[in-house]
């Protein structure tokens, strides 16, 4: 499913809050008149003197080792052509985002108001002192090829122009695995390329330089075919102008060829002509949002076809983010004075080698898939795969110095990846991660508040996302009405009413079940089926019984009043499993998992133990390894109280029932986070060297009282809270939630009900081979 935009979406995203993506953050401290001094007059005099003396040592005193301008004149920005340059800057805030999240790389991103390609070069040129690297983007062909030319000849930084050389990268790394898949050698295979521009002219010379034959290419742009006899065609093109037919036509071009290169435009190449294609054949239809041939109708006609395609909801996609992040990366970390062929042909092996390799159980959980391996739906590493950092920067830089362009070569590679996995937080990792698993497979989320605007925002957005299919509880007419108001689109969603007529013959259906769940516990039938006219009761059944998979509610009600009916209709896991609340708490270190933050006010050992056992089976459920420090006042027995003597046995509780997990305590917050004071003062403990990513407090009021402050002074963005031990998903917003904060629950509970969904398949599986077994005995 492509995503859909709407457009005062994406205004909202642009302008609310900071206007813009970006923002400058000091990296030093700046609190004092000492720090001020140091950071401007009269203290800044001494590194600039410093830089003066040794201009190299500009890369140890300011930031431009880990700084690229990304600079555009907004000639060919996107598929919205020449817009100017202002009108690009989104665009360039968004590349520089991409840069920062995949890699750790800062950025300018740099509009210049000039199409003169010789005044805009002076422009860039002038800019090297600011910059460690410069990424050109959407400056149009001819003139793209003759600026990176120039600014290559003179600059001794790297330059690098994306949109031509991103798709180049990619493309040709799955390429070389295409091939060996389909058993192909590149020297022999015939070409088809549709378009001309400066992707597919990069594409070629790429391919010719791991083994293409030019005399092997049929080109074609907007006019046909090119041809020798062209008038006017410049260098790049006359290289792989045919002698042949001048009149030859695509459909034509297609017979018996072995590789389809599409940078062009959707929907020209047929179903007929994939089939008339040689045996084995490749088809990258990379021209977006629409490919020139879509994946269904190529696979349809075809086999034996590789298909890939610049979507994401199709195997094998070609995103320029696979590679410019990383091949940056390594540059600057050697401070490369260019991107050479050689660095550009290391990144392509790269990328081919890693998509070889085993898959982690990360990334097949992010795509929701059973295994991942290499094969016709497996040529080039999937966007989410946190190892691209690691592979890619590294062989860029050796090939960086092993071409003679590095200046700060690499001598310990080991500690270069430690330092390549500390740059790459996982905090926003999760979060893709999150929204690819949920988009694999949505499920039917109930909205029990759904007469609320945010409620309806949401439920919105994630219809458009394809993470979810809302199902909206409320009066209809009251919903349509805000809906309308606040130019929400709901079309499609079913919306249901627990206090209409209309659901009278449900409410009864439902007391019905409800009454034999709690006919001993405080209800009567009459009082059963009343319950039904509450949406959080309603909605609890709808989940209970199959016709919805997870429920969101709390946005407008005490949090009791909302976790109560969960508890009475649904249930927990095991009679003797304790329902608890846990945080994801998103700092700059990590993400965090706390409890218990909203239910048990003062858990027994027992009960703490069990919580912590909880919590890191959801920890290992987002693809990570929980590393758990109970926390109290008290570090290692240093206080002989009850609080601190339960925390201890709570503790050692874990140990007995899963001795393979890492946990630590009874210890303080402080202690858990400072390797120095726990190798200096308790060598013993096993959380020595590992980062703690699980927070297990005493009880609720530490709990509650942290997360709030970690989000309100501490700056982390609160995903939560997340109800463990119930047996279906249904899930409590913090009253007043803001959209972002729902849609992150919404995520939280699709991805909890995929997983309950996989758990009732697999004990249904084993019941049925336990009764084939007994069968066959």
């Amino acid at each position: 499913m492509q995503k859909t935009v709407r457009k005062q979406e994406a205004l909202d995203y642009h302008q609310k809050g900071r206007p813009g993506k970006i923002e400058v953050v000091p990296t030093k401290a700046t609190k004092t008149q000492r720090d001020l001094s140091l950071a401007y007059s009269p203290g800044v005099a001494i590194p600039c003197l410093e830089i003066e003396a040794n201009p190299e040592t500009a890369y140890q005193y300011t930031a431009k080792g880990n700084l690229v301008g990304v600079i555009s004149n907004g000639t060919a920005v996107l598929g919205l052509g020449n817009i100017g340059a202002v009108a690009g800057k989104p665009v360039m805030e968004g590349k520089g985002v991409l840069f920062k999240i995949f890699a750790d790389i800062d950025v300018f991103d740099i509009e210049v108001n000039e199409t003169d390609p010789d005044k805009f070069v002076e422009i860039v040129a002038s800019l090297e002192p600011t910059f460690g690297g410069i990424n050109l983007e959407d400056i149009k062909a001819p003139e793209c090829f003759y600026i990176e030319q120039k600014l290559r000849e003179r600059l001794n930084i790297p330059v690098m122009h994306d949109d031509q050389h991103g798709t180049a990268i990619i493309s040709a790394a799955a390429l070389l695995n295409a091939l060996e898949v389909q058993k192909k050698k590149i020297n022999k295979v015939k070409f088809v390329v549709n378009g001309a521009g400066a992707a597919a002219m990069a594409c070629i010379q790429l391919y010719v330089a791991l083994g293409a034959v030019p005399e092997n290419f049929m080109v074609f742009d907007k006019t046909g075919i090119i041809h020798a006899d062209r008038e006017g065609l410049d260098e790049r093109k006359k290289v792989f102008a045919t002698t042949k037919n001048k009149n030859m036509t695509l459909e034509t071009a297609m017979k018996n060829a072995d590789v389809f290169i599409g940078l062009s435009v959707g929907d020209v190449v047929t179903p007929e002509m994939v089939k008339s294609m040689a045996k084995n054949p490749i088809v990258f239809a990379m021209a977006n949002p629409d490919p020139e041939i879509t994946y269904d109708k190529a696979i349809a006609v075809r086999k034996d076809v590789i298909m890939a395609t610049g979507r994401s909801d199709f195997p094998n996609q070609v995103n320029n983010v696979l590679g410019f992040p990383y091949i940056f990366r390594g540059a600057l970390d050697v401070r490369a004075t260019q991107i050479n062929e050689p660095m550009k042909l290391a990144a392509v092996k790269a990328l081919a080698e890693l998509a070889k390799t085993r898959v982690p159980d990360i990334v097949t959980m992010a795509y929701n898939e059973k295994n991942i391996f290499f094969g016709p739906e497996y040529i080039i590493p999937k966007p989410l795969d946190n190892r691209l950092l690691t592979y890619v920067a590294p062989a860029v830089a050796k090939a960086a110095m092993e071409s003679g362009v590095a200046r700060k070569p690499i001598t310990d590679w080991e500690a270069y990846a430690v330092e390549l996995n500390e740059r790459l937080g996982i905090d926003n990792h999760l979060l893709r991660m999150l929204n690819a698993k949920a988009r694999r497979e949505p499920k039917r989320v109930v909205f029990a508040e759904a007469e609320n605007q945010k409620v309806l925002k949401t439920a919105q957005q994630v219809q458009d996302e394809g993470i979810a299919f809302p199902i909206l509880l409320g009066n209809v007419e009251k919903i349509k009405k805000i809906a309308e108001e606040a130019g929400i689109e709901i079309a499609g969603m079913r919306i249901i009413d627990p206090k209409s007529d209309d659901t009278h013959e449900k409410r009864v259906q439902f007391g019905e079940l409800f009454f034999a769940k709690r006919q001993r516990k405080g209800y009567n039938i009459y009082e059963a089926k009343k319950a039904m006219r509450d949406r959080n009761y309603f909605g609890c059944m709808m989940v209970e019984t199959g016709e919805a998979d997870a429920m969101i509610s709390g946005l407008t009600k005490n949090y009791p009043d909302t976790i109560r009916p969960a508890l009475q209709v649904i249930g927990t896991e095991t009679p003797s499993t304790k329902v608890a609340g846990m945080y994801i708490m998103m700092t700059k270190r990590g993400p965090l998992f706390l409890a218990d933050t909203t239910v048990n006010f003062n858990p027994t050992a027992e009960e703490l133990a069990d919580i912590a056992i909880m919590v890191a089976e959801e920890v290992r459920n987002f693809g990570m390894t929980p590393v758990i420090a109970m926390l109290s006042y008290s570090n290692f027995g240093s206080s002989n109280s009850p609080e601190a003597r339960l925390v201890a046995h709570a503790r050692d509780l874990v140990k007995q029932k899963q001795p393979s997990l890492l946990v630590g305590g009874e210890m303080q917050a402080n202690v858990a986070f400072n390797q120095e004071i726990l190798k200096d003062n308790y060598p013993f403990s096993e959380l020595i060297d590992k980062d703690v990513n699980v927070l297990i407090f005493p009880n609720l009021a530490a709990g509650n009282v942290s997360y709030n402050l970690l989000q309100e002074v501490g700056g982390a963005e609160a995903i939560g809270p997340i109800l463990l031990g119930l047996n279906k998903p249904v899930h409590i917003l913090q009253l007043g939630s803001q959209v972002r904060s729902i849609y992150n629950m919404v995520l939280i509970a699709v991805v909890d009900a995929q997983l309950k969904c996989n758990e009732i398949k697999t004990e249904s599986e084993e019941a049925s081979k336990g009764r084939w077994g007994k069968a066959r005995k």
